[in-house]
Formats: structure tokens, sequence, C-alpha cells
């Protein structure tokens, strides 16, 4: 679809506000409503869902065109997709994408945002978005005997990810997911420095070829190296390999895990037995690519149509729509509750309607500043459920979390579930 297909729904938006908050029927605490980082950061309707509505149907109008005030508003924005299931609770519209088209017309129409090219450049140039060299891709898992699956094969691929295999600060968790698949019997082994960037970070800043281009590649290179399975550590690469490759129609071709997911089918299986109790009161931030946006993609193909006499548009088939709530929620807190001697209490906004961590859209590369004040806010909201540690299960949602905390000086525990399952095993 293109952004002006979406006019309906510019048209349709009552102008509500649920895009601003989570639902109401499930705000628990009124400090901790808000759903959309943006509009809680910025205070304007423009950096809402509905304000971006209210964009695109000035610019189809030609009443206004795209300039840096225009680019600022939107790309000041996590692509988190909570504005997304908030409105498909008050009525059907498509926020999400509407901004992810709006964000590709602009990048065909040569309106490119500077502070990402770098990171674009680097992507092209070096297969990564993380400004570092191809050459250097592997050594987080130097000194780790783990098969490298380009020399012999494994059944299972422990894919990293960019921020895994370039951020030296968690390499150890990157380590020890390893560690713990070979402890349960796994056949793994690892792509190393033949591994490249999944592209989704790309897509969402409106570069569409990248992320074709790297999903025929990674497909192919599966093929080859013969896996049957795929676990990743990286919530936003299982996003990208779970739901968008699928989107654009390039499946992997094999089955792909979060590394909770499979962490939790070996526990089950007793293949690994958490038995170290832990002393920890922690709580579990929800990362939106495996939650919300980790929800299978659903196809659909029709038409709109808006019967005679009436003021709705319907749709031929009926359009089913992705609500956030078949995201992976469960493996992870289910991973916890197995850990002896550990406390969860639950966040206000979980599930579906998570706060985001801060890290997504491409905000962490062109304002930092957002980026930190909106992991803050939810080691705010950590702390006022009384929790000691935040656990997570994305390196991404981890390193936003390290940057607010040092910003704030909030000293408040920050881990991966993965350390978790380490420690008590």
């Amino acid at each position: 679809m293109a952004w002006q297909d979406f006019e309906h729904d510019t048209q349709r938006c009552t102008r509500c506000s649920y895009c601003h908050y989570i639902p109401w029927r499930y705000i628990k605490d009124f400090d901790y409503m808000q759903g959309c980082p943006s509009v809680a950061r910025y205070h304007w309707h423009a950096f809402a869902a509905g304000g971006k509505f209210n964009l695109s149907y000035s610019l189809m109008q030609g009443a206004i065109e795209i300039d840096d005030s225009f680019l600022d508003v939107l790309y000041k924005c996590m692509m988190d997709g909570s504005c997304d299931i908030a409105c498909k609770v008050q009525q059907d519209l498509e926020p999400l994408q509407h901004m992810q088209e709006l964000r590709i017309e602009c990048v065909d129409q040569g309106y490119l945002m500077p502070q990402h090219q770098p990171f674009l450049r680097s992507l092209r140039n070096e297969d990564n978005m993380m400004l570092k060299p191809r050459a250097e891709r592997g050594d987080w898992a130097a000194g780790l005997d783990v098969k490298r699956v380009t020399q012999e094969s494994a059944e299972v691929v422990y894919f990293a990810g960019c921020r895994y295999s370039y951020d030296q600060e968690l390499w150890p968790t990157a380590q020890a997911g390893v560690k713990l698949l070979q402890q349960a019997g796994v056949d793994v082994g690892i792509l190393g420095a033949d591994e490249a960037c999944c592209a989704g970070r790309a897509y969402e800043l409106g570069y569409e070829g990248e992320l074709t281009k790297f999903a025929e590649h990674h497909a192919d290179t599966l093929k080859t190296v013969g896996a049957k399975v795929l676990v990743t550590p990286c919530s936003d690469c299982y996003g990208t390999f779970k739901v968008l490759y699928d989107k654009i129609g390039k499946k992997l071709g094999v089955e792909v895990y979060h590394i909770t997911q499979y962490l939790e089918k070996l526990i089950q299986e007793g293949k690994l037995q958490p038995k170290k109790p832990l002393d920890l009161k922690v709580t579990y931030h929800d990362p939106c690519h495996l939650g919300r946006l980790g929800e299978p993609w659903i196809h659909w193909e029709g038409k709109e149509y808006k019967p005679k006499g009436m003021q709705i548009w319907l749709h031929d088939p009926p359009k089913k729509y992705r609500r956030g709530v078949n995201g992976v929620y469960d493996p992870p807190r289910n991973i916890i509750k197995s850990i002896p001697g550990i406390e969860l209490v639950e966040m206000y906004r979980t599930r579906e309607y998570a706060w985001c961590c801060g890290a997504g859209g491409g905000v962490i590369d062109a304002y930092p500043d957002f980026a930190q004040w909106t992991g803050a806010e939810r080691l705010k909201e950590a702390r006022a459920v009384g929790a000691e540690a935040i656990v997570s299960a994305c390196p991404w949602c981890k390193r936003n979390f390290l940057n607010s905390a040092e910003q704030t000086g909030d000293d408040i525990k920050i881990l991966d579930i993965i350390e978790l399952v380490q420690e008590s095993i």
C-alpha cells in the first residue's frame, strides 16, 4: 500500500485522542496512563497518530509541503505501535502502517533525515547499522566453543543481531545464550563474521529496499547452511524475521524463535532446570518487537468501499486486524516464574499496552535525549511497583535503559532474562 491509500483513515479519524493513552479500561494509575511517548514528551497533537493523519490529509490536499518541521514530527516516533493498538480499541484504523508508508514516501522522494545517513551508509557498506566494520561482527564469540555453521552444519542457528554483536558491554549476555543452549544439548551454531543485519530498523526509517535485500540474503544463507531453526536473543531481529519478512512475502523457510520461547521449551522438557534461588523482586518489560509488534502478520487482499447512503467504509472480504494480543508475552514470564526465589511484579502498562523502552524507530540515533527520557519514564514505573530490577528480552531495551539510568543516576538493576536463567542454572 502507498500512503495515499490511507486517505479514508485520515478522514475517519475522529480525533478522539485514544492514540495518546492506553485504553481507559486498562488504566491502573493515572501517572502511568500515557501510551505514546511522543505526545507525552512534546505535548502537541501533531506528534500523535491522529495528528499525523491530519498532516497526511493536509499533504494530500496540497495545503502543506514536506519540510524540516514535517520530518521532525514524523521521525520523533519510536514506531512502537502503542497508538495502533489503542486506536483499534476505539475504531479500526491503521495508524502504524500509515506512518510506515509515509516514511517510505519521504525516503522515495528524497526527504532524508541527515542524522540517519551514517547508519544507512554503514548498513550498505558493512552490513550493520552500528557504524562498525563487518570484519568485527563475530568478535563477540571469541573464545566461545561453538560451531560456525558456514564450516560445519548445525540444526539451530543462533543469530546474535547487531546490538549484541558490537556492544561489548552486552557480549556476556549473548555468550550466555549460546552456553544455555549447549548445556541443554541443542545442536547449535553461529554465523559469526558471516552474520548480517536483519534490516528491520532500516525499514522502520522508510528504507523498504534494504528489508527486501537482506531478507533474500538471509533466506539464501540459511538454505545454504542447511539450518532448520533460527533462535535470536534480539527482539528487533525476531520481529523482523517473523513478521516483516512475512509481510513482504520473504519468509525465511525455517522455524523462527525468540530465545525466550526456546528457553521456555527447554525448561518444560526438563533439559534446563533453574535450581539456584534468586532473592530478587523483578518486573518484566515487554519489548515492542517481541510483544505487540511480534504478533504474526495478517495478510488481507480485497477492496474498501462505502455503501450508498452510508457514512462508513467497509471491506470485502471482511478485514482482520492485528491487535497486539498474539505477541510473545507468556514465555518470558513463565521463565521468570520457574526460577526459585524470584518475585515477579507487573508494571501498570504491560503486554500489548507496554510503554516503549525508547530505542525504536531511529529515535535512539537521531534524538538520543528523547530516547533516554522515554527509558527513564519506564524505569520510574518499575520503581513505582517496588521492583529491584527491570528485566527485558532485547539488547536494545537493555542498552537504552542503561543509558537512561546513567543519565538520571537510577541504580535499579537492569537485566536480560538470559542472565537470570544463567545465574539460576
